[in-house]
């Protein structure tokens, strides 16, 4: 064999060989290649799966991507330049026909009222910016009707026309909500912390049945009495259906009612028990009289009871001293499920402004109707009929998907598991102060329109 073919036999492979190499060398290069993909892969599932995991909103605050969003920027600009030209006053005589509960929630950096840090009578459970909330714009949203300019909460003058007289709040949960709210509003301008105190000394829970705080210088008392249906819960009578636990008793007032008969304004409230989960379920049936009855539903049940609500109203409430308001039903704010299937509200951080299509459930709204069929039912134009003044919060409320605690209303024992989240209540400051704010310019209303009156009287008498 020549040398040439020799030759021409040992460069064949070189081919190869030479392939071999450079694909030895490009694994080398594409190795490290995969791990870095891979390292980023990781790393954006991680972020990913942190936002479902964690509240988002400390991930958003660590970039300044909270106060910095287009929408929210964009409702702050919204609401600046909202006009006041045709607007009122609302204690003013122009202001009489204006609905105070036709309006929007409209931004102001003025809010909130008071600080949760600074008011000693909150449950832990409403205190969610001192226990893991990190924004803080459901405190800064004031309710603006749209025809008048409601007057700005004064406390002081709120204790003065308070001064011996009783403020009684009775209902259920969301009921010592609001009540909770007024005394961190009215304690705001007292400056002795220790005339402010709880008659008995018991301490604020959500289970105690009643609480009775005395401003000591305005010798006033601002009192709870938990009642989550108005009308009492008790023993079904003998030889009931065995799936009857106990009843409802839907023609009777609830047995504290003595305690707050005299009161000088009575502020009631009922709604979140009205459901079958809080009722049939539990085997809590209907009764009236010594009948129990078996197939009322829930909705029938609930207009019985108001229309027992507005009778006791009628009969043994004094028309020459006490005013009564009635706060409408606060809707809930779940996503995905109700408090014990895994509804949500921890994503949300801003109210709907400007919607005019309704945010409450079918539900809600039959709720809402049937007390208003119990109101009319009782309403009468005769003197000694006591007036029941409606605090209708029931829409504005709806649109406040991002006042509630969420994750944060366990307090001190940190937060609670995403499926485990409260919707129902509010966090405070927040949404129950502007329930204060509309019930103390109903009540100034009464006193400005009293005093309108009186001097009317006397001017006629002064002319004749």
């Amino acid at each position: 064999m020549s040398k040439n073919s020799q030759v021409e036999e040992n460069e064949e492979p070189k081919p190869i060989s030479e392939a071999l190499k450079r694909f030895k060398r490009s694994r080398l290069v594409f190795e490290p290649s995969l791990g870095v993909l891979g390292f980023f892969l990781v790393g954006l599932l991680c972020l990913v799966w942190s936002f479902f995991y964690f509240d988002y909103r400390s991930v958003a605050k660590s970039y300044n991507l909270s106060d910095k969003s287009d929408r929210f920027v964009w409702l702050k600009l919204e609401n600046k330049n909202t006009s006041s030209e045709n607007r009122v006053g609302f204690l003013e005589e122009s202001g009489d026909k204006c609905d105070v509960f036709d309006g929007d929630w409209v931004w102001d950096e003025s809010y909130p009222l008071y600080q949760s840090k600074d008011c000693r009578f909150l449950d832990e459970g409403f205190r969610c910016s001192e226990f893991g909330r990190s924004d803080l714009f459901y405190t800064q949203w004031r309710w603006q009707p749209r025809h008048c300019d409601l007057p700005r909460f004064d406390a002081k003058l709120m204790l003065e026309k308070l001064r011996d007289k009783r403020l009684v709040f009775v209902g259920d949960s969301i009921g010592r909500n609001q009540w909770e709210s007024l005394l961190c509003l009215l304690s705001s301008a007292v400056k002795n912390d220790s005339s402010v105190y709880e008659v008995n000394g018991s301490p604020i829970t959500k289970h105690t049945g009643y609480l009775v705080f005395r401003f000591k210088e305005y010798n006033c008392t601002v009192e709870y009495y938990r009642s989550p249906f108005l009308v009492p819960q008790g023993r079904p009578p003998a030889k009931s259906h065995k799936k009857v636990k106990t009843t409802l008793k839907l023609d009777t007032m609830d047995w504290t009612a003595s305690k707050w008969r005299g009161a000088d304004i009575l502020v009631f409230n009922t709604g979140h028990w009205w459901n079958n989960g809080k009722t049939i379920r539990m085997g809590c049936y209907f009764q009236e009289g010594k009948e129990v009855k078996l197939k009322m539903n829930v909705d029938d049940a609930y207009k019985r009871a108001m229309e027992t609500v507005m009778k006791w109203i009628q009969t043994e409430v004094d028309s020459n001293k006490t005013r009564v308001f009635f706060r409408t039903f606060a809707p809930v704010h779940f996503r995905g499920g109700d408090w014990r299937t895994g509804g949500t509200c921890h994503m949300e951080t801003l109210p709907e402004i400007g919607t005019t299509t309704s945010l409450a459930s079918s539900e809600t709204w039959e709720q809402l109707k049937n007390l208003g069929d119990a109101l009319l039912s009782h309403h009468s134009n005769r003197s000694g009929t006591v007036k029941v003044s409606v605090l209708n919060i029931t829409a504005m409320s709806a649109r406040r998907k991002d006042g509630h605690p969420s994750i944060y209303y366990l307090g001190s024992l940190g937060p609670a598991p995403l499926h485990r989240q409260d919707c129902s209540h509010w966090c405070l400051p927040g949404v129950p102060d502007t329930w204060n704010e509309l019930l103390y310019a109903l009540f100034m209303k009464q006193e400005v329109s009293s005093s309108r009156r009186v001097k009317e009287a006397i001017g006629n008498v002064t002319m004749s």
